[in-house]
């Protein structure tokens, strides 16, 4: 099968990691890049075997069929919608649109003209969530009944040369931030939600930059740094859920499932790996075996000398089969739109003191076959 031919706008840092997973792939290639700095996007396609174009030469070029969306939150609609207006599929990274607004339009144009949106996280498609996802299908804690989600930490944003993008301003804080990730992960083992209420508060409003060429200046904050809420699935289970910025440190795990028969943790939603447990009743908490799985082994050092599985990029190569194959691909815009209904649902509920139900419809992805490599995606 020749590669899918793809190309990229948007050449910031995370288009290194998609890059790196895209040089790993024999099914998809990265024919162009582009970026409105041309400079840039040049020094990037020399050290990724690529090549540098406008974006208006990438859009116009007959072999490229999937586009990826990497630019900035904020013009994401907008760059999505000349994509698919230039007759292409889009990939878009996190959040599919800046505002859950903006979203709804850009699905509809992508039906219209016969398109497919996809975006990230593609993190659920990793080894260690669909080992942890095939267990629950089985039944090995029974039937899903509640859960908890935590990400806290003390923000180092305001070290940051540019701290104040979609870190503090408006469209960021650790919901809109973290939360898509933690999100997906739960639809991908309970699939969609019902509804969310929350209480979300600002600990700290003004912080004050204390590293880079914006040492001395003082950031006031606009969102809210600290979420506590809860999430009614469709299924009926309850997840509560604790995002913040404002937390030194703390001993609870990334997620934890319970069920009838017994409990499930699982591991950082921000990776493909990692090692769930699983108890039985009141038994020992014992690991899961994740090696049937592809995209779990480490693959990554990061800045605290620990390794991580990070495959971004795999959810282009699904997409791409998925196109090929005539599939619903996994990592799909309906969901991404519905991930971003939840996420603004937090703060919504916090300010109109109500639960939100959630409108957009959800079908859960379908689980990822058991395999080595991405050959689990041409089935």
């Amino acid at each position: 099968m020749e590669p899918v031919k793809i190309g990229i706008i948007g050449t910031g840092n995370i288009s290194d990691w998609y890059l790196r997973g895209a040089a790993r792939s024999n099914l998809i290639k990265v024919k162009a890049i582009a970026d409105i700095r041309l400079d840039v996007a040049r020094a990037k396609a020399e050290t990724f075997g690529t090549q540098a174009v406008t974006v208006e030469d990438l859009l116009a070029d007959p072999e490229i069929e999937i586009v990826m969306n990497l630019t900035l939150p904020m013009v994401h609609a907008e760059v999505s919608r000349r994509i698919l207006e230039a007759g292409k599929h889009v990939y878009v990274e996190k959040p599919i649109t800046a505002t859950f607004a903006e979203a709804g339009p850009i699905l509809k144009l992508a039906r219209e003209k016969g398109l497919r949106i996809g975006g990230a996280p593609d993190t659920f498609l990793g080894g260690a969530h669909q080992a942890a996802r095939g267990l629950v299908d089985a039944g090995a804690i029974g039937r899903p009944v509640g859960g908890a989600v935590t990400f806290m930490t003390r923000s180092s944003a305001h070290r940051y040369a540019n701290p104040t993008f979609f870190i503090f301003k408006q469209g960021g804080g650790p919901m809109l931030d973290m939360g898509a990730y933690y999100i997906t992960q739960l639809i991908n083992i309970m699939g969609p939600v019902k509804r969310v209420t929350a209480v979300s508060t600002n600990g700290i409003p003004r912080r004050e930059v204390i590293e880079g060429p914006l040492k001395g200046s003082v950031i006031d904050v606009e969102v809210p740094t600290f979420h506590n809420g809860a999430i009614q699935f469709a299924n009926g289970a309850n997840v509560a859920i604790s995002l913040s910025w404002e937390v030194h440190r703390h001993r609870r795990s990334h997620t934890e499932i319970y069920g009838t028969e017994g409990s499930l943790t699982m591991t950082d939603p921000n990776f493909f790996g990692g090692t769930p447990q699983i108890t039985r009743g009141n038994g020992d908490w014992t690991d899961i075996d994740t090696s049937a799985y592809a995209f779990g082994k480490p693959n990554r050092v990061m800045d605290d000398g620990r390794s991580e599985g990070d495959y971004r990029m795999i959810g282009v190569v699904d997409m791409a089969m998925a196109i090929r194959n005539n599939r619903p691909h996994r990592a799909n815009g309906e969901m991404c739109m519905h991930v971003l209904e939840v996420l603004e649902g937090f703060e919504r509920s916090s300010n109109e003191g109500r639960h939100i139900e959630i409108a957009t419809p959800c079908e859960r992805p379908a689980a990822v076959p058991k395999g080595t490599d991405e050959e689990v995606f041409t089935v």
